[in-house]
């Protein structure tokens, strides 16, 4: 076999069925291989766009996202994704074209070093220089992208590699001497952590992303309800425990809500699973959990702490390990108090806003009917900023893997390609990209692809005329000089259609559940621009550098 068909092969063994992408010259051979394969290529608009693609399918699905660009340019462009990708442990396979071997480091035509400039933000990088080692490297980008803390793996093709040929033989096993991921805690260290459980008044569970990528919340909910504790969950975390369950605390951190950040600063021990307490979650870290002993349980050492020191590290895969603590805690805490005191918080701060039937559409209102209507069983994907934080407010998600946005790198323009990476892998679910007017216009090309496929995405654009995030930092800490954040937004009804997209504006609140039931009625993609309140802010809000305790607002 070529090179070329080398790659589309171990793609089939892989169980690959999509591929996001866009070609060029160094990938063409790939691409000609490609084109009687029984795979399905979906070509964006942009490299980035593909990347984030192939990320929104692999959260959405549990499987491995797949990615092609060709050199140079067109690789480089894939790089905010795969950086995306890394930040969240998201397990892609990006693919990129080279120039010949021959002429790799003579700034030839299109070339760029992608292994080094991808080396800081992926899992691992290839660059393939002999097409004997095609074969097994397709083979370790898998196994090293999908197992212990994921995340995603660079194969950097030279064209020339494409072209050449040798015996096709795909290896059955991977086994790499310096790479062996623990996936079950150390037994004292369990027991270790079944005493401190037993002796706690005032616990706290957290669970974080972990919990989703290893398909944990099963255990998870066990675990809790065993335990009597109450959960909360960071924003990568939503939906790895039920949202409507009476232990769940919503959200913590910046945007946390006010019983889950003053119920983790008052605990006396803290149970991480799966979360490497990211400084939006922790705030002033002296001021974190200043007086709880932390059980920190996670598959990647490297985490465990790296942030927060804690009192029992367990390194292992989330599931085993919450498994092994229920067969292990056999005295529970009394935790009758503690909740009820909660309780207290819950009635007293609820997220909430004020509406006004004078005032403008209200952002919230817009996610809550998007809830009612979809019953909480759509896939939800983001842009970055206040869309995001409304999002993962008022939406309730009891769900695993319905929860699509970018956590770590906070990527603006990630929502929608990465709602069409999760429509095309879950065919049977309403995707909703819930939008910011700023960040859609990052990757609004797309809206070409889900024309070109008829993917069925509905994006919900909340148009406030600026960069809301930026301007409600400006408007609290800058005395209200919005430098840089007031929009000049085209009608995104019109550029919709321009692409051949349904379009609907909103511009008040009686009108939002009726478009909305449109939309979602509609067998296609659909946009809907709804002209909400200017100056609306997500609150509660920690200011940067503050404990999580100390909180800007409980009422929008």
């Amino acid at each position: 076999m070529k090179g070329s068909q080398i790659l589309i092969e171990s793609l089939i063994r892989e169980n690959v069925e999509y591929i996001f992408g866009y070609p060029g010259g160094s990938v063409l051979p790939a691409f000609d291989a490609l084109y009687e394969a029984p795979l399905k290529f979906i070509l964006t608009r942009h490299e980035q766009a593909a990347a984030h693609a192939a990320d929104g399918y692999a959260r959405s699905t549990g499987k491995v996202g797949v990615c092609i660009a060709t050199s140079g340019p067109g690789a480089t462009n894939l790089i905010t994704g795969i950086a995306t990708a890394y930040m969240d442990s998201v397990p892609i396979v990006a693919i990129t074209g080279q120039v010949k071997t021959s002429l790799i480091g003579n700034d030839a035509f299109q070339e760029a070093d992608v292994t080094g400039i991808t080396r800081p933000i992926t899992k691992y990088n290839y660059l393939v220089k002999d097409i004997e080692d095609l074969a097994r490297t397709i083979k370790e980008a898998f196994y090293l992208a999908s197992t212990g803390r994921p995340g995603p793996v660079v194969v950097d093709l030279p064209v020339d590699v494409q072209i050449q040929d040798t015996d096709f033989v795909y290896p059955e096993e991977v086994n790499i001497r310096s790479y062996r991921p623990t996936y079950y805690g150390h037994p004292g260290q369990i027991k270790k952590a079944a005493k401190f459980i037993s002796k706690a008044k005032r616990p706290v569970i957290i669970a974080g992303g972990g919990v989703i990528i290893s398909g944990a919340e099963h255990k998870l909910k066990e675990f809790a309800e065993r335990i009597n504790t109450p959960v909360t969950t960071t924003f990568l975390g939503l939906g790895s425990f039920p949202a409507d369950n009476p232990l769940f605390l919503g959200m913590p951190g910046m945007h946390g809500t006010v019983y889950a950040n003053t119920a983790i600063t008052e605990s006396d021990l803290l149970i991480s699973v799966g979360c490497r307490f990211d400084d939006r979650v922790t705030g002033k870290l002296e001021a974190f959990a200043p007086s709880a002993k932390i059980i920190h349980i996670d598959i990647d050492p490297t985490s465990i702490s790296k942030n927060i020191k804690v009192d029992i590290p367990i390194v292992g895969d989330a599931k085993n390990i919450l498994a092994q603590l229920i067969e292990t805690v056999k005295t529970f805490p009394d935790t009758k108090a503690w909740l009820k005191e909660i309780g207290r918080r819950k009635e007293k701060y609820p997220l909430g806003y004020s509406r006004s039937a004078r005032a403008k559409i209200k952002p919230q209102y817009v996610i809550e009917q998007i809830y009612e209507l979809t019953k909480g069983e759509a896939v939800i994907s983001t842009e970055v900023g206040q869309n995001q934080m409304w999002a993962a407010q008022f939406y309730k998600f009891n769900y695993p893997r319905r929860f699509i946005s970018s956590g770590g790198l906070g990527t603006m323009g990630y929502g929608f390609p990465a709602a069409i990476g999760a429509a095309v892998g879950n065919p049977d679910k309403i995707v909703f990209d819930i939008a910011g007017d700023g960040s859609i216009q990052m990757n609004i090309q797309e809206l070409a692809t889900v024309l070109t496929y008829n993917i069925p995405v509905k994006v919900a654009i909340l148009n406030n005329g600026y960069l809301g995030m930026v301007r409600q930092w400006q408007e609290l800490f800058y005395k209200r000089r919005y430098s840089g954040t007031p929009l000049n937004n085209p009608d995104f009804v019109k550029v919709a259609r321009g692409f051949g997209v349904k379009g609907i504006r909103v511009e008040k609140e009686k009108d939002v559940r009726p478009a909305l039931k449109t939309a979602i009625k509609y067998k296609g993609p659909v946009v809907l621009d709804f002209l909400i309140e200017e100056e609306e802010n997500v609150f509660p809000m920690v200011p940067a550098g503050e404990a999580i305790n100390h909180m800007i607002g409980g009422m929008a």
